[in-house]
């Protein structure tokens, strides 16, 4: 017997790419279960089986940085509840030094798909009854006809898994200027957040102040330092300024909305913009900006 579940849950984080750098992503997870009747002739109550995969899921990889540990680019070692990481990239070098909650160690070369799926097919028959036979996973995108971008980031006030330093999101954004759809700017923001980190500016530090690992060899020059505590520990990254942009405030998606419409009342201050900005999969922040608004504002620092 089969039991299936479409559209279970979504996998935001963010993953290693010797070609792309840091990358954040959003996949949907669809699952399927062979198994017995047990005594409620069932496979598994669909209570328990979003309850027991899902939260399996979200415990080994969800807002977590994933590792391919067997890519040649990688080094990684594991003090206690502590892991550094170096990794180097076409994009530049990344550094890492976070509580081990932060990570999910992916015995792969690369990250993809298959190399996930098979990661959370290992952790997902640990957890479900007996009567369970087989587990299989379909990994997806969410079908987008508009442009998207994939970004990372860390919340450091977030109470929950969102303080995570380089977790990540892949996200459409829809932008309307004068009431109508503006697809350029769509297209806009899916090209300079491509593959991007958000970074607060209150985050920054010097890489000189992070405490990596000991064969890290960088400077200020090419790379920016960010370091905060949070609930779960002390966060450290150190990332190519390449692919970085400072944000001056938290990186909420709400703030990041706000930002968004507001960068863009810069360069057209006689438009009015709304911006509908997605974190992942189905959520996300309105903003808005009027031109009025912007007028009496540039009225308002000219005094």
């Amino acid at each position: 017997m089969q039991l299936f579940v479409r559209d279970l849950t979504v996998i935001d984080f963010s993953y290693l790419c010797p070609i792309r750098g840091m990358v954040g992503e959003s996949w949907i997870v669809d699952v399927m279960l062979d198994g017995g009747l047990d005594e409620q002739n069932m496979v598994l109550d669909f209570g328990k089986v979003k309850r027991i995969i899902k939260d399996t899921i979200d415990d080994v990889a969800d807002h977590r940085l994933l590792i391919p540990t067997a890519c040649s680019e990688v080094r990684w070692q594991q003090q206690g509840g502590r892991v550094w990481m170096d990794f180097m990239s076409q994009k530049g070098s990344i550094h890492l030094a976070c509580p081990s909650q932060a990570f999910a160690l992916v015995p792969s070369e690369i990250i993809d798909f298959d190399s996930v799926n098979q990661f959370l097919q290992k952790a997902l028959r640990e957890a479900l009854p007996q009567n369970v036979h087989g587990v299989s996973l379909t990994l997806r995108n969410e079908m987008l006809e508009t442009p998207y971008y994939h970004y990372s980031h860390g919340l450091k006030k977030h109470k929950g898994n969102c303080q995570r330093i380089a977790h990540g999101h892949r996200s459409p954004v829809n932008v309307f200027e004068n009431g109508v759809a503006a697809h350029q700017w769509d297209a806009y923001w899916a090209k300079r957040w491509q593959d991007i980190y958000l970074g607060s500016k209150d985050d920054l530090k010097s890489v000189d102040d992070l405490e990596l690992s000991l064969q890290t060899q960088i400077s200020d020059t090419s790379h920016y330092g960010f370091r905060y505590e949070a609930p779960q520990g002390d966060f450290q990254l150190a990332m190519p300024k390449s692919c970085c942009e400072i944000i001056p405030h938290d990186t909420t998606i709400e703030l990041l909305a706000g930002y968004m419409a507001k960068e863009l009342s810069a360069q057209t201050p006689e438009s009015d913009f709304k911006v509908i900005a997605y974190e992942g999969v189905g959520k996300g922040a309105i903003s808005v900006s009027s031109a009025v608004q912007n007028l009496i504002a540039a009225d308002t620092e000219n005094d």
